[in-house]
This record gives structure tokens, C-alpha cells and sequence, in this order.
């Protein structure tokens, strides 16, 4: 514990130092603004958690889906790739799912899914926005690899082999028409998250049309893509900002790429810790006030009378 919260505030600490110069110079209106489109593409995106475990029979409450993301979010600051898996198991241990290698397989779904609707979007994209500096066909490449390996009848035997080494039961099926579903789904999320990035580079002086937030929506996707591979540096630190501040010089200028990159880091993080105690404490408070309520129901007046 004491680690992760260290890695957290060093990441805090690092992304806002960074960031002075730009923060101070920043619209704060707008950026206030772009933090509020992070916090919406959070908000939705939990829905999908909600959505996977649901077709494999495993219910849980907006609340709990809210804090095992957010949690496992903030563990991508703790070196090594291990920790952001291992931070979502253990949150949803506690929110009473013990099934943690059906928690691990939800997990390469959503990552799965999540990854390719990105790379649709991105490539979607290209058709009005030109002039993009950067690996467009491997980014494609992968999309469709990763879209075979996500593929029922893939997926479905390579991840029960897997897990029957490890002494655990077979993997349930998931629908195909839930995936196809889920995949428009986080499209969705994409376009909300290049909302907040148009807002950023609008925060800092730029003015990209309108028509560029499906594109840099795909961008924040090519950056949560390369932070995820990017498995020996925290979060990503570097390699997203690098490959998200390449994509954007084709709208925008260097300068404002550049500020708009760094202060995408400050508003993913103060979004996520904000998120984290909206779900660890807001929620859970409201749904321990709702449980009491329900197991102590009033006592109404009629009940009152009659029973005297």
C-alpha cells in the first residue's frame, strides 16, 4: 500500500511540476472543462465492466465497477505491468468477486475490445484528417490481431487452457452479439475521450475544428495502446505523451501539442484520484445507507396502530 501511494504521489507531483509553465498559461475554464470529458469518459467507460462480468453471470454495483477501474487505473504508476491486473483482482476480492482468474479474463476483454474500437476509430478518422506522421499501418496491424485473438472461438479455448494450468475452472462462453455490442460501446468512449483532448488543445491556444475530436479521440486510444505496451515505464510515462504529441502535429502546431500532451497527464491523474474517492467513499456510503434502509425498513403508522 504504502508504495502505491508513493507511486501515485510521485506520478502526481511529476505530472503537475511538468506542467507549470503550461497549467499557468492554460484557459482554466477550458481545462476545467477537458477534466470534465476525462471524468465522463471514466464514468461511461466503467459501464462496460459492468456490462462483461454481467454476460459471464457475476452482478456488481456502478459503485464497485467505479473503484476496481480506478484502482486499478492509479496501480499503472507503480513500475512493473503486473501491478494494474493484480490492483483489479484484489478490489474485487474485496467487493466479494473471489473468481480471480474469471476477473483476469474480463480484464483481457475489456482491454481487448477497448484497443480495437480505439484503432477503428483512429483509422475512421483518416478519411478527413491528412497528413499523419506516424506507424498508421502497424497501429491497424495490431487492431486486427487483436480483434482475431478476441474472437470467441479463439479466445474462448486459448484462455481455458491457460487457466485449467493453473488449477482453475473453464472459461465461461460470451456472446458474440455482447461483443459486437460492447465494440460500438467503446467506440463511443474514444469519441468522448477526444472531446477532452480537443479541450486541451483549445486550453493552450489551438483551435482544431470540430470534425478533429473522432480523430484525437484515436489518438488518446494510440496513447493508452502504446502506454499499455510500454510495460517498463509507469503509466506509460514518455511513450504515450511521444506517440500522442506526433499524431497531433497534423492539426495543430508544435507548441500546443506539446502543452495539450502534458496536460492531458495532469487531468487523466487529478480525474482518476477524484473518481477514486467519489467510488471509494460517495457511493459506498450510499450503498451502505441503502442496504441498512433495506434490512431496517420504517415502521409505518398503520403497522404502528394495528399493532397496539
Amino acid at each position: 500500500m504504502l508504495v502505491f501511494l508513493g507511486s501515485v504521489a510521485y506520478a502526481v507531483h511529476g505530472s503537475f511540476h511538468a506542467a507549470g509553465r503550461d497549467l499557468r498559461n492554460a484557459n482554466p475554464a477550458l481545462f476545467v472543462l477537458a477534466c470534465v470529458a476525462v471524468a465522463a469518459y471514466y464514468l461511461v467507460f466503467v459501464v462496460g465492466w459492468i456490462w462483461i462480468l454481467a454476460d459471464w453471470d457475476v452482478r456488481i454495483s456502478y459503485s464497485v465497477s467505479l473503484r476496481s477501474e480506478m484502482v486499478s487505473m492509479l496501480a499503472k504508476y507503480v513500475p512493473g505491468g503486473v501491478w494494474t491486473p493484480a490492483a483489479r483482482v484484489v478490489a474485487m476480492r474485496r467487493a466479494g468477486v473471489a473468481d480471480g482468474a474469471l476477473v483476469t479474463a474480463a480484464m483481457l476483454v475489456e482491454a481487448g475490445l477497448s484497443a480495437v474500437a480505439g484503432v477503428l476509430v483512429f483509422v475512421v478518422s483518416l478519411a478527413w484528417v491528412h497528413g499523419v506522421n506516424g506507424p498508421i499501418a502497424a497501429v491497424a496491424g495490431f487492431g486486427v490481431a487483436v480483434a482475431v485473438l478476441l474472437h470467441p472461438r479463439i479466445f474462448r479455448p486459448l484462455a481455458s487452457r491457460f487457466l485449467r494450468r493453473l488449477g482453475y475452472r473453464e472459461l465461461p462462453p460470451l456472446r458474440t452479439s455482447t461483443l459486437g455490442i460492447l465494440l460500438l460501446f467503446y467506440m463511443g468512449t474514444w469519441v468522448i475521450g477526444g472531446l477532452g483532448l480537443w479541450l486541451l488543445l483549445r486550453s493552450v491556444g489551438s483551435h482544431p475544428s470540430v470534425n478533429t475530436i473522432v480523430f484525437l479521440g484515436g489518438v488518446s486510444a494510440v496513447g493508452a495502446i502504446v502506454a499499455v505496451l510500454a510495460f517498463f515505464a509507469p503509466s506509460g510515462l514518455g511513450a504515450r505523451e511521444g506517440s500522442m504529441y506526433g499524431l497531433m502535429l497534423a492539426i495543430t502546431t508544435q507548441g500546443a501539442a506539446l502543452g495539450a500532451t502534458v496536460l492531458n497527464r495532469v487531468a487523466i491523474t487529478i480525474v482518476e484520484l477524484l473518481l477514486l474517492a467519489v467510488g471509494g467513499f460517495v457511493l459506498r456510503r450510499q450503498e451502505r445507507a441503502t442496504a441498512t434502509a433495506s434490512r431496517h425498513p420504517a415502521t409505518s403508522p398503520e403497522t404502528s396502530s394495528s399493532g397496539s
